[in-house]
C-alpha cells in the first residue's frame, strides 16, 4: 500500500509538473521564426520638420503588437542614454492603426507622425539613422538573431562612425532575427 501511495503521488507531482511546464511554453514561450528579412529604405526620407542639416537623427519602427520589442527595448534605452548627450536625436514612428504605449524609460522618443516611404517596410523593430547632412546612413534591424544588446547590434558602430565624421551609407540590410510584419497584408 506504501509502495502504491509512492508511485502516485510521484505521477500525479510528474503530471502537475508537464502541465506546468506545457502552459508556461503556450503562454510565454514563442517560436523564433529564423526567416531572412530584407530591410530596403531606398524610400525613406525624414518628414520636412526633420529634413536637411541637422543632428544624428535616429527613428525607431515600432509596432505595439510586437513581441519582438521586448528584446530591444532595453537596449533602445542603453542607446540613449549613451548618445543623446552627445547630440543625437531618438524618434519613433508608431505602426499604423496600432495602439499601445512605451514603457516609460524610452520616454525621450519624439513621435513622428508620418515618415515618408514608411509604408513600404518589411518588418519591425528596425531603426533607420540619418547623418547629420540629413542622409539615409543606416536602414535595417538593431541586431540579427533572436535577441538584441550591445553585443550584437549594428547600431552602435553606425552611430560611432557618424559622430566620428566619418560617413556610411547601409540602407539595405538582409537579416534573420525576431521580426513582425510592418505592412498590413503582410503575412
Amino acid at each position: 500500500m506504501k509502495t502504491l501511495t509512492t508511485l502516485l503521488a510521484t505521477l500525479l507531482c510528474a503530471a502537475l509538473l508537464w502541465w506546468a511546464y506545457d502552459s508556461f511554453q503556450s503562454r510565454y514561450l514563442r517560436q523564433f521564426d529564423d526567416q531572412a528579412t530584407l530591410f530596403d529604405g531606398s524610400q525613406l526620407q525624414l518628414p520636412a520638420e526633420l529634413a536637411g542639416p541637422g543632428p544624428i537623427r535616429i527613428v525607431h519602427f515600432w509596432d505595439p503588437t510586437c513581441p519582438c520589442n521586448v528584446g530591444n527595448q532595453q537596449h533602445l534605452a542603453e542607446l540613449i542614454e549613451q548618445f543623446a548627450a552627445q547630440g543625437v536625436t531618438f524618434h519613433v514612428l508608431q505602426k499604423p492603426g496600432s495602439h499601445g504605449q512605451l514603457p516609460a524609460n524610452l520616454g525621450a522618443l519624439r513621435p513622428i507622425r508620418e515618415l515618408p516611404g514608411s509604408g513600404h517596410l518589411p518588418a519591425s523593430p528596425a531603426v533607420a539613422i540619418w547623418d547629420r547632412q540629413g542622409q539615409l546612413a543606416y536602414f535595417g534591424p538593431y541586431s540579427e538573431g533572436a535577441v538584441c544588446n550591445s553585443s550584437n547590434s549594428f547600431i552602435e558602430p553606425v552611430i560611432r562612425a557618424l559622430l566620428q565624421g566619418r560617413r556610411v551609407q547601409a540602407s539595405n540590410a538582409l537579416a534573420s532575427g525576431c521580426y513582425c510584419p510592418w505592412q498590413k497584408d503582410a503575412q
